[in-house]
C-alpha cells in the first residue's frame, strides 16, 4: 500500500515537485527506505479544498498514516524510521546535531544586505566545523553509512550552493576538500536526483526572501 504524501508544487510547475528543502528530506527518507508513495503536489499560493480539511494548519510536507494526515519533517522521518526500520537511517545521538546550525546561518547571510554583519563569517564557521567534524569521521556525518542526519542536510546545501552563487556570487572555499567530497555523495545519490527541485525553482523560491 502506497504512502501519501503531500508536498510543495513548483511555482508555475503544478506537476513538479517544488523547492522545499523539507519535504525533500521525507521523499529522501522513503526513496532510500525503498518505500512505495504517492505523491500529491500541492500549490502552497492555492491550496485545494481537501488538503485544508484533513490538514487545517495547510503545511507542507504531510503523510497519511493510516486514516491520519501528520505533518512536521521531524516528525514524518521519526515515524518512518520506526515503521520502515530496514534500512536503518538512524543517527548516533552524538551525531545528530551536527551541521545543525548551517541552514540558518545560510538564510541570514543570503537575505543580509550589510556585508559587514558577521552572516558571511558565520556562515564560513559552520562549514568549517562541518569540514572538520567530515574529516575526523566522514565520508557521511556518522561515518560510512548515510543516515537521517545527512537527508536532512542534504537539500539545505542545495539551496545554499544554489542560492548563494546566484544572488550573492558565492561558493563554499575549495579547501573545505571533505565537505565538497561530503556534498558530491549526496548530490549524486539516486535518491537525491530523484526528488531534486530544479535551480530555476530553488532561485524563484528565494527571489522574494532575497528581494524582501
Amino acid at each position: 500500500m502506497a504512502l501519501e504524501v503531500a508536498v510543495k508544487a513548483a511555482a508555475g510547475a503544478p506537476d513538479v515537485p517544488g523547492d522545499c528543502p523539507f519535504c525533500q528530506r521525507v521523499l529522501l527518507t522513503l526513496e532510500e527506505k525503498k518505500v512505495p508513495y504517492k505523491l500529491r503536489l500541492i500549490n502552497l499560493s492555492d491550496k485545494p479544498q481537501w488538503f485544508l480539511e484533513v490538514n487545517p494548519e495547510g503545511k507542507v510536507p504531510v503523510v497519511k498514516f493510516d486514516d491520519k494526515w501528520v505533518s512536521d519533517s521531524d516528525v514524518l522521518v521519526g515515524i518512518l524510521e520506526e515503521k520502515y526500520p530496514e534500512p536503518s537511517l538512524a543517527t548516533p545521538p552524538e551525531f545528530a546535531s551536527v551541521g545543525s546550525k548551517i541552514f540558518g546561518a545560510f538564510v541570514k547571510f543570503v537575505k543580509s544586505k550589510d556585508p559587514n554583519d558577521g552572516s558571511e563569517q558565520a556562515l564560513l564557521d559552520e562549514l568549517k566545523a562541518l569540514d572538520e567534524h567530515l574529516k575526523a569521521h566522514g565520508p557521511y556525518i556518522a561515518g560510512e553509512k548515510i543516515t537521517a542526519a545527512d537527508l536532512s542536510l542534504a537539500p539545505k546545501l542545495y539551496h545554499l550552493d544554489v542560492a548563494l552563487g546566484h544572488f550573492k556570487k558565492w561558493t563554499v572555499p575549495e579547501s573545505f576538500t571533505h565537505f565538497h567530497h561530503y556534498k558530491k555523495l549526496l548530490f549524486s545519490r539516486e535518491s537525491f536526483e530523484k526528488t531534486n527541485a530544479t535551480k530555476e525553482h530553488v532561485i524563484a523560491g528565494w527571489e522574494p526572501k532575497v528581494n524582501a
